[in-house]
């Protein structure tokens, strides 16, 4: 289904709620897997707002993307448990070994990294999340090991 018809379904579906802005955007990016700018002038007028607020919002909230992620999504939690294990160590290796930054996905499109704060999975600390998969006591190593497996599209850590 083509992008604004999908946007279009969405705010038909969500416009007469309360508060529909916030919800509206979290059902296209769970359906499309980010907001396409595109969809931001449909929105806005259904909305009644200006596309500046809608905007404004999109880049408030980290979680929203407004560029297609890669095949999978790769979540390093930030919070002082996993920093506390090495979470720190562990971030910066994972930014080299892919090449990219927070909210970049790497060049062969199959890795986006975010920046996530809790997992809540402290006891197992550092731990990242793939897609929808938490992963504990995530070593340099073994980061090294999923990532591979994430290119060759196989999930089987350790």
């Amino acid at each position: 289904m083509h992008i604004l018809k999908q946007a279009r379904a969405i705010l038909d579906a969500h416009r007469h709620q309360p508060g529909a802005l916030l919800p509206i955007l979290h059902a296209i990016q769970d359906r499309l897997g980010y907001i396409p700018p595109e969809t931001v002038p449909l929105i806005a007028d259904a909305l009644q707002q200006t596309r500046a607020e809608v905007h404004g919002v999109i880049s408030f909230y980290h979680h929203f993307r407004t560029t297609p992620p890669g095949s999978h999504v790769v979540q390093l939690c930030r919070a002082e448990a996993c920093q506390a294990m090495g979470g720190r160590a562990l971030e910066q290796h994972v930014r080299q070994r892919l090449a990219v930054d927070y909210h970049q996905t790497t060049t062969d499109r199959e890795i986006t990294l975010e920046p996530v704060y809790c997992l809540g999975n402290c006891a197992c600390a550092p731990s990242i999340r793939v897609d929808d998969s938490i992963h504990g006591r995530m070593t340099p190593e073994k980061f090294d090991r999923l990532a591979e497996q994430l290119t060759t599209s196989t999930l089987e850590l350790e």
